[in-house]
């Protein structure tokens, strides 16, 4: 799998090499299948000769131009960006954009800031329609103690529309990195993560319809989450000035803390029932409605916003719901708002990580791109 504005698995078929683009379903359905459409070809000749094709546009094949950068990226390059082009112009090539990608017409779009933020996101992904770098991207390794299969997903933004979130786990953490982005957060960014170590008991479903109920469960974990890095960072400080590793507590209020916190993971998802009822408080919007109405377990987590152009981000407080092993989704406490994601179900072959170290490396180098 390579990655550039969404995910580009490479086939081959017979004397060609075609990268197609890979494409989330029109907004909100997170449960239908990925589109997807071819983005170039390569054609094998004799003699290690090729001829590459962009399948950019609406006009068919045309030239381009393929080179490779360095291991695992390369980069393409229209050579005829006016089959790009439309003879109505830039308003004929975004009605057609907003009908193709979101199933929709403009008229359809009522709210003048949904409509500015499509705008944006049209001229965000259009201007990289005749020049694109791609780098290889592993789906992240799985274990026997994760609390789903990690992998990549469909979920809903809002009025960005749907994006593919990678969900990968890491100890008592699990992180939900952005394939895809938009004009607030983009591509490689790390949008979600869950704090593994601290469950939540939500309240019964009445209660969970006041938002200030949850917000208030919510806030009180974030609250003990801080305390609990601030012990931990001044417990680092201590054994730097004593300049050798300081002896493991018997039982100081550190070490039970931490205990604590991993006893809950283990006690909580133990006892846990199979399913509970589960609703949005009054006051969250949702993008999908049809979401589930039952839930397995639920985390302390925090979510990435920006402004637009990744300015000013900050992580701020939220909950993971996971429904089942397709689906989960974020409540983001701040802007009231959630978030639902479903499992991509295409199966992509030799995209497994090498290792541990090279995944954790890979997305490391994806966010370094973003910022």
């Amino acid at each position: 799998i390579l990655c550039a504005l969404s995910p580009i698995p490479l086939q081959v078929d017979g004397l060609f090499i075609i990268g197609w683009m890979y494409l989330p379903p029109h907004d909100p359905h997170v449960d239908d299948p990925m589109r997807f459409k071819p983005l170039f070809r390569i054609h094998l000749m004799e003699r290690k000769c090729a001829t590459v094709e962009c399948m950019y546009g609406h006009k068919g094949p045309h030239n381009g131009h393929i080179q490779i950068v360095k291991k695992d990226e390369f980069s393409t390059k229209c050579n005829q960006t006016d089959h790009h082009r439309m003879s109505g112009g830039r308003q004929e090539e975004f009605r057609t954009w907003l009908r193709e990608e979101w199933g929709r017409t403009l008229e359809d779009i009522f709210h003048e800031h949904m409509q500015e933020l499509i705008l944006m996101k049209f001229i965000y992904t259009s201007q990289y329609d005749n020049c694109l770098t791609y780098r290889r991207i592993y789906l992240p390794p799985s274990s026997p103690d994760d609390l789903i299969k990690p992998g990549l997903f469909k979920g809903t933004y809002g009025s960005h529309g749907l994006e593919i979130v990678m969900l990968s786990f890491h100890g008592k953490k699990a992180k939900g990195t952005k394939i895809t982005g938009d004009p607030n957060i983009p591509a490689g960014q790390q949008t979600v993560e869950i704090d593994l170590a601290h469950p939540l008991q939500l309240p019964d479903v009445e209660n969970l319809r006041d938002f200030s109920e949850l917000s208030r469960i919510v806030l009180e974990v974030q609250e003990q989450v801080r305390r609990e890095e601030q012990e931990q960072e001044h417990r680092q400080e201590e054994e730097k000035a004593a300049s050798q590793p300081a002896p493991k507590p018997l039982g100081g209020e550190g070490a039970e803390g931490e205990e604590t916190a991993a006893g809950a993971e283990g006690t909580t998802q133990d006892k846990a029932p199979a399913s509970q009822p589960f609703v949005l408080p009054m006051g969250v919007i949702s993008r999908n409605e049809d979401y589930p109405r039952t839930c397995r377990i639920c985390f302390y987590g925090t979510g990435l916003i920006a402004g637009h152009g990744f300015t000013s981000p900050e992580r701020t407080p939220g909950v993971f719901v996971l429904f089942d092993d397709d689906r989960f989704g974020f409540i983001w406490l701040e802007l009231k708002s959630f978030s639902l994601y479903s499992r991509i179900k295409v199966s992509f072959q030799n995209a497994e990580a090498p290792s541990r170290e090279a995944f954790d490396e890979m997305l490391k180098n994806i966010q370094s791109l973003a910022t």
